[in-house]
């Protein structure tokens, strides 16, 4: 397929206030595709990744990652196939894995790609089970957590991309009771029939810490937080002596337009003595190997199973982003681009 002369790509053009707008905050535009230059690659992207930290970057508030500038193209996670090479060890038709998403080109550092094989598994995966999400879910439970066998675990946005890998490991992992809330009776069914949850619930089908209350009567030991807000409360209340909160994200909070009130009940740290500590994934990274080599033989195995969401083309990446913020995926949210 001969190159074309440019490239359309996403820039963020408005700070969002609240629910970001795609028509006045986002831009798809055209860009000339150049030659890559020494110890650079370009690259065709194939599969491009939305996920909920990009919402934080597109605010000029500082935080823990950069925030995206004003007409430039955003960053994300993408995979895709090496079209033209001027670096050693990358050939034309290698696939790799990078940061440079958003657009459906991209040129860079040869050092800032990894390769990836499609015949271990198929290239969506290494943007979730197998990548950036799974391993979210792994260092997450297992170390942040510290989850030992037979905890009972709450997984709050269970049927996520990362909340769903958490709780199948844990079960994997040999955890007494694994639960998991989620947006449908849909993804509720998913979680119980597909995923091996032994309870799951709807948020929306009343107070979570009702519901929750009634899933582990005997309290929690873990719970991994991807929603905050109501869930953090309740699973506070659940949560026994010495309990573990592993807090990923929080979903619930992303858009607010004005402050959000801590958990009313955080004073049962003091009698509970349970530990709560964020995560971010870039701190875990020494796990990956290890990570690698036990998910991709439970996906093998098929023990472990995921779902994904595609939606395709690049003019639609900013609909995707913004469906995934209201939970419209099920499991990891994709846009495709092209095999």
């Amino acid at each position: 397929m001969p190159l074309p002369s440019t490239s359309r790509e996403w820039h963020l053009i408005a700070r969002p206030e609240g629910w970001p707008d795609p028509e006045r905050d986002f831009a798809l535009r055209e860009a000339e595709i150049r030659e890559p230059a020494e110890g650079q690659i370009l690259v065709r992207n194939q599969y491009l990744s939305v996920d909920p930290y990009m919402r934080g970057r597109m605010s000029a508030a500082k935080s823990y990652v950069e925030p995206y500038a004003l007409d430039k193209p955003m960053l994300g996670g993408a995979v895709g196939q090496v079209v033209s090479s001027r670096a050693e060890g990358f050939a034309e038709g290698d696939h790799v894995l990078h940061h440079f998403g958003w657009r459906e080109y991209a040129v860079l550092d040869a050092k800032s790609a990894v390769p990836v094989d499609p015949g271990l598994a198929p290239l969506s995966a290494y943007l979730g089970v197998l990548g950036m999400t799974g391993l979210t879910a792994y260092a997450g439970l297992l170390r942040v957590a510290e989850f030992k066998e037979g905890d009972t675990v709450f997984v709050s946005g269970a049927a996520g991309a990362v909340g769903s890998q958490v709780g199948q490991i844990a079960r994997l992992k040999g955890a007494s009771r694994v639960i998991g809330s989620a947006g449908s009776a849909d993804k509720v069914r998913l979680l119980t029939e597909e995923y091996g949850f032994d309870a799951a619930f709807d948020y929306k089908d009343g107070p979570v810490r009702e519901q929750l209350a009634q899933a582990a009567p005997d309290g929690i030991d873990v719970y991994f937080d991807n929603v905050g807000g109501e869930h953090l409360e309740a699973a506070i209340s659940a949560i026994r002596l010495h309990g573990r909160i592993a807090v990923c994200g929080m979903i619930s909070q992303y858009n607010a337009t004005e402050p959000t009130p801590a958990p009313r009940n955080l004073a049962q740290i003091i009698g509970k003595r349970f530990r709560m500590e964020g995560l971010l994934v870039g701190d875990h990274y020494d796990l990956q190997p290890k990570f690698v080599a036990e998910v991709s033989g439970w996906v093998r195995s098929g023990e472990l199973k995921y779902r994904e969401t595609s939606v395709s083309g690049i003019e639609n990446a900013a609909d995707a982003f913004l469906g995934m913020l209201r939970g419209a995926n099920t499991g990891k949210m994709l846009v495709t681009l092209g095999d």
